[in-house]
């Protein structure tokens, strides 16, 4: 992956036909599975994944190819009732990644149900006026009435043009709507090279890994008072990468609990990401860690724009 993806000229496979590209987007509610699934469809990791809401805070492309398709995945933020500009923000990014799309899917937690939280998506749907596909997902913890009946609910409820049952996390299912959605790409070149899984600015992505790594480590202690930022990105001339990411927090009190007793607990947080991102980057990295406290970071225009939202967007449909 590189700083700046240009469009490609490659068409792709011909032998079979004329090839297909389009846009997929994913939306849903905090932690329905939208990131596990879209690691699933693309069959790598892209997307950030924990156990906490609200982990995804921009739109992420992901690419796969089925067949002469390709298909550009855009894994969206959980929509959600905004309180924060940080949340109008996210929610304004997932419901841009639906509109643009080709085909939107909209994925529930199936144990879950029909709650407030997918009515309140299917109310933006029928405000859109937009037709959807139904992924009902973690359909192993359910029984198979429950199922049926959930599924009846919700045909009831919005006429989805199809409806998949799936386990993102064990990847059962995932393949029958890969190859439903490869299908329903409109004919065109294809806009990304064959072996290119993402379209993510390299500096984002390992941002977004060394804040996976605050989540998972420090669980409820941090919950939504963190982001990082990728300052500084130098490739060295043994092909090593060199980044200084900053992790900004809200109060003084959090910055102490994320340098832990004598720096542990971001010495621990530097060396899984560090790990994670040479596997992922195929190369050495020195990655950096600064901590500095940054009150109402979360309404910040300026911070909100680092981490790829617009802030405006939302207050512009307003007017």
């Amino acid at each position: 992956m590189t700083e700046q993806q240009e469009q490609s000229t490659k068409s792709g496979p011909t032998k079979s036909g004329q090839t297909k590209c389009g846009f997929a987007a994913i939306i849903g509610a905090p932690n329905a599975g939208k990131s596990t699934l879209l690691n699933a469809l693309v069959g790598s990791k892209i997307a950030i994944v924990t156990h906490k809401v609200q982990t995804t805070r921009a739109a992420i492309r992901a690419i796969a190819v089925e067949g002469n398709s390709q298909v550009v995945f855009v894994d969206t933020p959980g929509i959600f009732e905004p309180r924060r500009e940080l949340d109008e923000a996210m929610v304004d990014a997932a419901w841009a990644g639906a509109e643009d799309a080709d085909v939107v899917a909209l994925i529930i937690d199936a144990p879950r149900g029909l709650n407030a939280s997918v009515e309140r998506i299917i109310e933006g749907l029928e405000k859109n006026r937009q037709n959807a596909v139904l992924i009902l997902n973690k359909v192993d913890l359910l029984k198979r009435d429950r199922l049926l009946a959930l599924t009846a609910k919700m045909m009831d409820r919005f006429s989805f043009s199809q409806t998949f049952m799936i386990s993102a996390l064990t990847g059962s299912g995932v393949d029958d709507i890969r190859t439903y959605l490869a299908e329903k790409m409109p004919d065109g070149p294809w806009l990304y090279p064959e072996d290119q899984l993402a379209d993510i600015p390299t500096k984002l992505l390992a941002a977004e890994i060394t804040r996976e790594k605050l989540y998972l480590k420090l669980h409820d202690e941090l919950p939504y008072a963190l982001t990082v930022e990728t300052e500084t990105w130098q490739i060295k001339k043994d092909g090593s990468v060199r980044t200084d990411q900053i992790i900004y927090v809200e109060r003084d009190s959090q910055r102490r609990i994320l340098l832990g007793h004598k720096g542990e607990t971001i010495r621990d947080i530097g060396s899984k990401a560090r790990e994670e991102l040479a596997e992922i980057l195929g190369h050495k990295v020195h990655l950096f860690l600064f901590v500095k406290v940054r009150k109402n970071w979360q309404q910040d225009p300026e911070r909100l724009r680092m981490m790829g939202l617009d802030p405006k967007k939302r207050k512009k449909k307003k007017k």
